[in-house]
């Protein structure tokens, strides 16, 4: 028995193929400083943990609706509207286990063999995967330092075709952290506005901005029902392990997101959805404390890491992640990649694990306490060595 041709298509998430290799060597008794996984070091907030303990007490054990309880829909529903200035209701979202299925059922849904989507590139490598996979022609776009990390408008323009179906965006940025700015989000909806496009707008990084107000496309005229939302509680609310994501679309598009989780995962865990009720109408205070913390990790970095030789950090504007160009070390960012992992005890990202425009970059997550970001610099300055006498 073999696999499927297509099986060939699927890509990974590099991510944790370096984590793998970081235990390996944590496993042998080498130090290593974890800045290559995106996932907030906080704790979850207390009134969450304890609503999902209270629910498990309360038997929130067995099935639930496919698209999600209509109670926490609603709360989504509420928060949605009231943060992108939009109407939308429990019948245009859809709870799911965790953000990628959000990716995962709607390309699916919308691209067939010989479509077209146009995705960001450095971006989640996720997305290309699933394009890919769906047997449609991915069409990268490039987000350049220059621009801040965002995308060039003539070349979006240039990009479209009558065979594009979809559009993605990601605002604040993985693995960048750069936003769209308001007026782009603007022309981009002019551009789109007219056309038999979708755009999947992936959110997940909203609340944790640091310069400028977040932009959903979805709240331009006319962009609501060509919009689907990709938002959920991982990041914000340090929930990764509680698996709770969703999506915001038109009904149409929700109709068949709920057939491709009857056919998958049946429903999300009833107690995580509590959960997450809580977490979008209790305290935010966590929320607010942790992005606080963010910000200073962030500022902390940066300075950082630009005093090292060959290395440039623009200043992210959200998310978590600092994308440094590092050509001037005059190695390849994948080779820098494994020797500060191997030599200098430091986990990070070669940029290229998000596409072809992420050569000569590497990610750092600063998802981590600032003693251990401080160290992990002063780590890569004892080995720079290597490439310092070039620069």
């Amino acid at each position: 028995m073999q696999l499927v041709k297509k099986m060939a298509r699927i890509g990974v998430e590099s991510a944790f193929d370096v984590l793998v290799k970081a235990r390996a060597l944590e496993a042998q008794g080498k130090s290593v400083i974890h800045l290559e996984i995106g996932e907030p070091d906080f704790p979850t907030p207390r009134n969450v943990i304890e609503a999902g303990k209270k629910a498990l007490d309360e038997g929130w054990t067995k099935y639930g609706p496919t698209q999600g309880l209509p109670e926490l829909r609603q709360s989504i529903a509420s928060y949605v509207s009231r943060t992108r200035g939009i109407k939308v209701g429990p019948q245009n979202v859809c709870v799911v286990p965790g953000g990628k299925p959000i990716m995962y059922f709607v390309i699916i849904a919308l691209l067939e063999e010989g479509g077209e989507a146009i995705f960001p590139d450095p971006g989640f490598p996720i997305y290309e995967s699933m394009i890919r996979f769906q047997g449609a022609k991915p069409v990268a776009i490039p987000l350049r330092e220059s621009r801040g990390f965002s995308l060039d408008l003539d070349e979006l323009r240039d990009r479209l075709t009558d065979r594009t179906k979809l559009v993605i965006l990601n605002s604040p940025h993985n693995p960048t952290g750069g936003i769209i700015p308001a007026g782009d989000i603007q022309a981009i909806a002019a551009m789109l506005r007219e056309r038999d496009i979708m755009v999947l707008s992936d959110e997940i990084y909203s609340r944790i901005i640091y310069d400028g107000e977040p932009s959903s496309i979805a709240s331009v005229d006319g962009m609501l029902e060509k919009t689907i939302i990709l938002d959920g509680f991982s990041k914000t609310y340090s929930m990764t392990g509680w698996r709770l994501g969703y999506g915001v679309m038109p009904e149409w598009l929700a109709a068949a997101v709920v057939k491709l989780m009857v056919n998958s995962n049946s429903c999300t865990a009833s107690f995580t959805q509590r959960a997450g009720i809580e977490a979008l109408e209790g305290p935010q205070d966590a929320v607010e404390a942790m992005v606080a913390e963010f910000k200073r990790r962030r500022d902390a970095i940066v300075k950082a890491l630009n005093s090292i030789p060959g290395f440039r950090c623009p200043v992210p504007a959200g998310a978590f992640y600092v994308f440094p160009n590092v050509e001037g070390t005059g190695m390849d960012s994948k080779e820098l990649a494994d020797y500060l992992l191997y030599e200098g005890g430091v986990a990070c990202l070669d940029g290229q694990c998000f596409g072809a425009e992420g050569r000569g970059y590497l990610r750092f997550s600063y998802a981590n306490s600032l003693e251990n970001i401080l160290d992990a610099v002063e780590r890569i300055r004892k080995v720079s060595a290597k490439w310092a006498v070039k620069v």
